[in-house]
């Protein structure tokens, strides 16, 4: 089963010929309602793509929006009976994207600040549990989960996204951490961590807190690392049109496949090519492929490689 604990938002999708300037307007040509939040959209992505139970935790609020953002949910197998309900306002993000694909999002939380970890019952967190967090709800209550998990016996998935404070007995708990570029390189920062590349900071990260480290790389694929071995997996190449939730498909479609019993290498390798599927439909959860589609595309890439850290790299 996975057991995806997290935001659920409604997204104003924004097509705009260029991303604006500070101060300007920039006139767009259309606009679409869609839900969205990284909660719900791996949580999309881990229904589409597998025939993995799957079960979405989170707060909306009692508003017309909360139909919008659960109402393709349950379409892709996803129970949201125990979604809770919140004074707060449904979450909310603006998403401008531009015609290169690449986008710039404001998120409003709302009832998503609401979200508690009671919320998913002692019942679904057990040895055939794979959880999924990410940081669009209070910490607090994520790191109370990740402790009910671990004991409990729960393989936990920590996508640090966006980039936040973790606790290192939280990066010691989880099993797998996944984070771009940017979120690596934040982390290294905080944490006094010396590495001059991506690959670099997934092998220190991954020695340091003894859990797998995956950097996505967008479209040049990711690399992860256990501590001990290196993998380098490359994307699918596409024409991308909105880059909106990859990201969340990519940890969508990876648990799916280390839950259905894959290794770590076949696990990137089904990830990068449901991410970059994502990219050539508008929208996040709109997009996403299921499993027959994610599975033509697999031997369009190659699988990943095993690699070293080189000296310039470190």
């Amino acid at each position: 089963m996975i057991v995806v604990f997290g935001s659920l938002n409604v997204d104003i999708v924004l097509s705009v010929p260029r991303l604006p300037a500070p101060g300007e307007t920039v006139i767009n040509a259309t606009s679409q309602l869609v839900p969205g939040g990284k909660g719900a959209n791996q949580a999309a992505a881990a229904g589409r793509s597998g025939g993995i139970q799957t079960a979405m935790y989170g707060r909306v609020g009692d508003d017309d929006w909360a139909t919008t953002a659960t109402a393709l949910l349950p379409s892709f197998g996803v129970d949201i009976s125990g979604l809770g309900r919140s004074v707060q306002p449904t979450g909310a993000a603006a998403v401008m994207v531009d015609q290169a694909g690449e986008n710039a999002i404001v998120v409003a939380s709302g009832a998503n600040q609401t979200a508690t970890a009671d919320l998913v019952p002692d019942h679904c967190l057990g040895p055939d549990c794979w959880l999924i967090l990410q940081m669009e709800v209070p910490l607090a209550e994520n790191w109370n989960l990740v402790d009910r998990a671990r004991a409990a016996g729960s393989r936990i998935v920590l996508n640090l996204a966006p980039v936040g404070p973790v606790p290192d007995a939280v990066l010691s708990a989880i099993d797998f951490l996944i984070l771009n570029e940017g979120e690596a390189a934040a982390l290294c920062r905080d944490k006094t961590i010396d590495a001059a590349s991506d690959a670099g900071r997934a092998m220190a990260l991954a020695r340091l807190y003894g859990t797998t480290t995956i950097v996505t790389l967008g479209p040049d694929g990711a690399v992860a690392a256990d501590g001990i071995q290196l993998w380098r997996q490359a994307s699918l190449t596409v024409s991308a049109i909105d880059t909106t939730g990859a990201g969340d498909g990519f940890v969508g479609a990876f648990t799916v496949a280390l839950a259905e019993g894959a290794d770590l290498a076949a696990a990137l390798r089904q990830g990068c090519v449901a991410a970059a599927l994502s990219c050539t439909i508008l929208g996040a959860q709109t997009s996403y492929a299921d499993a027959e589609t994610i599975a033509n595309h697999l031997p369009d890439l190659a699988p990943a490689e095993l690699g070293t850290i080189n000296q310039g790299e470190q």
